[in-house]
C-alpha cells in the first residue's frame, strides 16, 4: 500500500501485524488510576479498506497516544472519528465499569470488564486485537499486549482517544452535581486540590473507596 499524505509511523505498525486478516481492533482504557469516576475502554476497528483509502483521513496525522494530544485537540479527533464511523468507514465501541464494579473487581478487573463489553459490540472475525499494555489473561478474547500500545498502533491510539474524551467528559459533567470538588479540572485524579476536598468535605458515591483509604 502506498500512502502520499498520511506520514504517521502507527499506520504503519499496523500494517506490519495485519498480515492476512481482515481488521485490527485496537483497544485502551481511560480512568484506571483516579480516585473517582468509572473506568471507560474503547475498542476501535479498522479493516483493510480502511487502510486502502488512509489518505481520505487526513486527521490521522494527528493521532498518538492521548496523553501527548492537548485536550481540544483531542476532541477535535474524536469528532473526526466520529463522522468516520458515522460514514461506515471505521467501527467503534466505548464502553465503562461502574465505581461499584471498581469496589468489586478492584481495578484491573473492572477494566477487563469495559474491554469485554466494548469488544463484544464489534465484529471481530477474522481481526487481529492489539490491548495496549500488557496481555490479560481473562480479557475473554484472544488478543496480544502492546506496551506503550498507544504510542505504536494507531488502532490503540484511536481506542485511547476515544476512552479518554468520553471519560472525561463524564467528569466535567459531574462538576455540575459535586461543584466543589474541582472534577471539571482534575477529573477525578488525586491532585492537592481534590484530596483536600475530599478532607474538607467528605466522600461522594463517585469516590472509589478502595483509592482514598490512605487519605481520610
Amino acid at each position: 500500500m502506498k500512502f502520499m499524505k498520511i506520514n504517521n509511523p502507527l499506520i504503519a505498525f499496523d500494517l506490519g501485524i495485519i498480515g492476512n486478516n481482515e481488521a485490527i481492533i485496537g483497544v485502551d482504557e481511560a480512568g484506571r488510576g483516579p480516585l473517582a469516576g468509572p473506568v471507560f475502554a474503547s475498542a476501535v476497528r479498522l479493516d483493510t479498506d480502511f487502510y486502502k483509502k488512509i489518505d481520505d483521513f487526513l486527521w490521522l496525522n494527528d493521532v498518538d497516544d492521548s496523553k501527548k494530544i492537548a485536550p481540544k485537540k483531542r476532541e477535535r479527533l474524536f469528532a473526526s472519528l466520529i463522522e468516520a464511523q458515522n460514514a461506515g468507514s471505521l467501527s467503534l465501541a466505548i464502553c465503562s465499569a461502574s465505581v461499584e464494579e471498581i469496589e468489586q473487581l478492584n481495578i484491573l478487573g473492572a477494566t477487563m470488564a469495559a474491554m469485554y463489553r466494548a469488544l463484544e459490540k464489534l465484529n471481530r472475525d477474522r481481526s487481529i486485537i492489539l490491548v495496549d499494555g500488557n496481555p490479560l489473561k481473562t480479557l475473554g478474547f484472544n488478543h496480544s499486549g502492546i506496551v506503550k500500545g498507544d504510542g505504536k498502533s494507531l488502532a490503540i491510539a484511536l481506542a485511547s482517544i476515544a476512552a479518554k474524551v468520553l471519560r472525561d467528559k463524564y467528569m466535567e459533567n459531574l462538576d455540575q452535581y459535586y461543584p466543589n470538588y474541582g472534577f471539571i479540572k482534575h477529573k477525578g485524579y488525586g491532585t492537592r486540590q481534590h484530596i483536600a476536598a475530599i478532607k474538607n468535605l467528605g466522600l461522594t458515591p463517585e469516590h472509589r473507596s478502595l483509592f482514598v483509604r490512605k487519605i481520610l
